[in-house]
C-alpha cells in the first residue's frame, strides 16, 4: 500500500525553487489556477521510496510571511488553514546558498507555524568556487531541524532530501522565534486570550486581516478583540518581528556560515554594468531579439514544410482509403485539415519558448526587466510591468494574471489594459504563413527579410503598448507613488532539464488549449462550409455545368468550379458575403472575413479556418501555404499578395481577437466596463491601421 504525502515547496524568488521541483517530479507535473483566483498553482508528483509517494505543491516565491500581493498572500493562507486540502504534512523551503541570511527569514517563519520544516540549501555545487563553507552539523542544531545541501546542476543531495521527506514526522515543530520578545504585555495577553493556539499563528491573523482587509476568507479563530490597534502600531509590531528574526539569523549564521569573496563578483559587475547599461543595454537586447526571430524562421522552415506536405498527403490518403461520402469528407477535410493547422506551428512555438528560457535560467531577463523600468515610468508603468509585458510574448492570459504582482492599482490597470497589445504565441501562426506568401524568402548583409519582418511585428506591439499606457497615464489619477525592487540573480549556465521541461509544458500546453478550440471550430466550419440552403447549394452541379456548357473546360477544373459555387451559397459563403462590404476596403474577400470572425474564438484559428475552408474548395493534396498562394481576387490578381499581408498583419497586431483574453480582464478588473473599452478601442484602431496600409500599399 503506498503512502501519500503532502510537500509544501516554498521559497524567495530566484532561488532555484522550480528546479528543486523539476528535479523532483520531472514531466509528473500538473498546472492549473488557485480556486477563485487567476495564481498559477503548479503540482507535481514523485516517489520518494518503494511505499511512500509525495504530493508536491510548488507554491508561489515569497519574500516572508508579511504578504504584499495577492499570489503571497495564497501562501500565507494556505499555511494558516488546516483544512485546506493541500495543508502541507512538511514545508520544504528552498534558499539560495549565496543569499541564505535574506531567504532564512521565511524559513524562520514559517518553522513558527508549528509545521515540520526543511531548509534546503541549493546551488551546493558553487560553495567552493564562491568561498563559502557551511557547518551543516551546527547549522540543524541551531536550526532544530534537517538541512540539506542540494545542486541541481549535478543532482546531488535530492536521495537525501527524499529520505528526510520520508521521515518527515521526526522532524521537531520547535519555534525559533519567541513571539513575547517582540512585545511582551500584547502577547501575553492574546496567549492567555487564546491558550490552546500557536502563539505565531494568532499574530500572523491579525496582520493579514490589515494587509488584506477586502480579503475575502474564513477567520481561523475571532481576534477581534486584537485588531482595534492602529495599522500603524501593528506595523511597528511587524518591522520590530522582522529585526528580531534578523537577530536571531545573524547569530546562527556567525557560527556556521563562512564568506570569502573572491574575483567572480567582479565578473558579475562588469557583465552587469554592460547588460543593464543605459546604452549598451538596448543594444545587446535587441541584438538578442533579432537573433531569436532570425533562428525561428531558420530553424523550422524544415519541419513546418513536412508537417504542411504530409498533412495534405494524410488527407489525400483517408479520401481514397475510405468510401466517398458525408464521413469521408468530414474526416479529410475537416478534422485532418484543422488538426493540421495546429501541428504545422509546433516548431515556432517550441523555438519560442525554447528562446524564452534560457534567457530567464540564465539570469539575464532579471537585467531586461530593470533595464526597461527607467523607460517605463515615463508612460505610467513600473518595472514589474515588464513581466507581464514580457510574459504577454507566450500568452496575454498568464499575463494579465501576472499584474497582480503590482501594488499601484493604477499600474497595474493600465498594464492589464495594454498587455494584449504584445505579440503572443497565438499570432505567430498567422504571422508566420502571411510572413511566407507576401515577404521575400531573401537576406541583406545575413539578415533574412523574413525574421526581420517578425521581429518588427513584435516591436510594433510593444510601441503600441507603451504608446497606450502613456495615454491612459493621462486620463487615470493616482495620488500614490510606486517603488521598484527587483532582485539580480546570479548568471549561470541554463539547465537542460529545466529548458526542456517549460519547452514540453508550455508547447503541450499551446497545442491542447488552442488545438481543442480550432479541431472544435474546424469541424463547424466544415459543416456550415459543405451544407447550404436554398436551390443553388442544392442544384449546384446542374448550374455551373449550364453555365459552363460552351466553356473548354477539363473535368478537374469544371469539378474546382462547382466546389467553388458550392462554397460561396453554403451558410459559411452566405456568412461571409454578408460582411464583404466592410472588410473589403481592408483587400479582404469573404474567406478571409469568415476567418476573422472566427479566430475571436483564438486568434491562431485564423489559418485553420481558411485551412478547412480551401480543403473543401479545392484538392486536398495541396498543402496549406500553396492553397492560399493560389488565391486569386475576382479580377485575376493574387488574394494574398504584399499590401493585403501587411494589413491582415497589422490588424492582427492591434485587434483584440481572443475572447479569453476579454474573458481574464473582465475577472480581473471585476467588471465589463473595462473589457469592452478594450475590445472596441483596440478593434477600431486595428481596422483603420489595416485601412490605411492597404489604401498606400496597393
Amino acid at each position: 500500500m503506498i503512502n501519500y504525502i503532502k510537500v509544501a515547496l516554498l521559497g524567495n524568488p530566484n532561488t532555484g525553487k522550480t528546479s528543486v521541483f523539476n528535479a523532483l517530479t520531472g514531466l509528473n507535473q500538473k498546472v492549473g489556477n488557485y480556486p477563485g483566483v487567476t495564481v498559477e498553482k503548479k503540482q507535481g508528483s514523485c516517489r520518494l521510496d518503494r511505499v511512500t509517494k509525495a504530493k508536491i505543491l510548488d507554491l508561489p516565491g515569497t519574500y516572508s510571511l508579511n504578504a504584499s500581493s495577492m499570489d503571497e498572500s495564497l501562501v500565507v493562507e494556505l499555511l494558516l488553514n488546516k483544512n485546506d486540502p493541500d495543508f502541507p504534512d512538511i514545508a520544504v523551503v528552498v534558499t539560495d546558498v549565496e543569499n541564505l541570511k535574506r531567504n532564512m527569514l521565511l524559513f524562520t517563519q514559517i518553522k513558527d507555524l508549528h509545521i515540520p520544516t526543511v531548509l534546503v540549501i541549493n546551488m551546493s555545487d558553487q560553495m567552493q568556487r564562491k568561498g563559502i563553507k557551511i557547518d551543516l552539523e551546527k547549522l540543524e542544531e541551531k536550526l532544530n531541524t534537517s538541512v540539506v545541501l542540494v545542486s541541481t546542476r549535478d543532482n546531488s543531495g535530492l536521495d537525501q532530501l527524499k529520505q528526510v521527506l520520508v521521515d518527515y514526522r521526526s522532524i521537531p515543530s520547535v519555534p525559533i522565534l519567541d513571539p513575547t520578545t517582540i512585545d511582551q504585555d500584547y502577547f501575553e495577553s492574546l496567549s492567555k486570550a487564546f491558550p490552546n493556539q500557536p502563539l505565531y499563528k494568532l499574530w500572523l491573523v491579525i496582520t493579514q486581516d490589515v494587509n488584506f482587509n477586502k480579503l475575502k476568507r474564513k477567520k481561523v479563530i475571532d481576534t477581534a478583540q486584537f485588531k482595534t490597534q492602529s495599522q500603524l502600531d501593528l506595523k511597528k509590531l511587524q518591522h520590530r518581528e522582522t529585526v528580531k528574526r534578523y537577530q536571531t539569523i545573524n547569530q546562527i549564521l556567525k557560527e556556521t556560515y563562512q564568506l570569502n569573496l573572491d574575483e567572480a563578483t567582479d565578473l558579475r559587475s562588469r557583465l552587469d554594468n554592460l547588460l543593464i547599461h543605459k546604452f549598451w543595454g538596448y543594444v545587446i537586447f535587441f541584438l538578442i531579439l533579432m537573433t531569436i526571430f532570425q533562428a525561428i524562421f531558420d530553424w523550422s522552415s524544415v519541419p513546418m514544410d513536412f508537417i504542411d506536405t504530409s498533412f495534405a498527403r494524410i488527407s489525400e490518403w483517408a479520401k481514397k482509403q475510405m468510401p466517398e461520402g458525408i464521413l469521408s469528407d468530414l474526416i479529410a477535410e475537416g478534422i485532418i485539415s484543422g488538426t493540421g493547422g495546429i501541428v504545422i506551428f509546433i516548431p515556432q512555438i517550441a523555438f519560442l519558448f525554447l528562446f524564452i528560457s534560457v534567457l530567464e535560467e540564465t539570469g539575464y531577463m532579471s537585467r531586461v526587466v530593470f533595464l526597461m523600468d527607467r523607460s517605463l515610468r515615463k508612460f505610467g508603468l513600473s518595472g514589474k510591468s515588464v513581466v507581464p509585458l514580457m510574459s504577454g510574448t507566450a500568452c496575454a492570459i498568464p499575463a494579465v494574471m501576472a499584474t497582480r504582482n503590482i501594488e499601484n492599482w493604477k499600474e497595474r490597470l493600465i498594464t492589464t489594459l495594454v498587455v494584449p497589445f504584445t505579440t503572443c504565441s497565438a499570432r505567430l501562426p498567422v504571422y508566420m504563413i502571411l510572413i511566407s506568401l507576401v515577404i521575400p524568402n531573401e537576406r541583406l548583409l545575413g539578415i533574412n527579410y523574413q525574421g526581420l519582418t517578425l521581429m518588427g511585428l513584435y516591436i510594433i506591439g510593444f510601441l503600441m503598448a507603451i504608446f497606450s499606457a502613456s495615454i491612459l497615464n493621462r486620463i487615470l489619477k493616482s495620488p500614490n507613488k510606486s517603488y521598484f525592487v527587483v532582485e539580480m540573480p546570479d548568471y549561470k549556465l541554463p539547465m537542460l532539464k529545466n529548458v526542456g521541461i517549460t519547452v514540453w509544458e508550455k508547447t503541450l500546453s499551446f497545442v491542447m488549449e488552442a488545438g481543442k478550440i480550432i479541431l472544435a471550430i474546424s469541424i463547424l466550419l466544415w459543416f456550415m462550409a459543405s451544407f447550404g440552403p436554398g436551390n443553388n447549394f442544392s442544384n449546384a452541379e446542374q448550374i455551373v455545368k449550364h453555365q459552363a456548357n460552351n466553356s473548354d473546360l477539363s473535368e478537374s477544373e469544371l469539378e474546382n468550379k462547382i466546389a467553388s459555387f458550392k462554397l460561396e451559397n453554403s451558410y459559411i459563403g452566405i456568412m461571409g458575403k454578408a460582411i464583404e462590404p466592410v472588410i473589403l476596403p481592408l483587400g479582404y474577400d469573404w474567406k478571409i472575413g469568415i476567418a476573422l470572425i472566427s479566430s475571436f474564438a483564438a486568434r491562431e484559428v485564423f489559418v485553420g479556418t481558411l485551412a478547412t475552408i480551401y480543403s473543401v474548395e479545392s484538392d486536398s493534396q495541396e498543402t496549406i501555404k500553396n492553397r492560399m498562394a493560389g488565391e486569386i481576387r475576382y479580377d485575376g490578381t493574387r488574394l494574398f499578395n504584399l499590401p493585403t499581408g501587411i494589413s491582415l498583419m497589422l490588424f492582427y497586431a492591434f485587434a483584440m481577437q481572443c475572447m479569453s483574453t476579454l474573458a481574464i480582464v473582465k475577472k480581473e478588473t471585476n467588471s465589463w466596463k473595462w473589457p469592452i473599452i478594450q475590445l472596441f478601442s483596440m478593434t477600431a484602431f486595428a481596422y483603420l491601421a489595416a485601412l490605411m496600409a492597404y489604401q498606400i500599399l496597393k
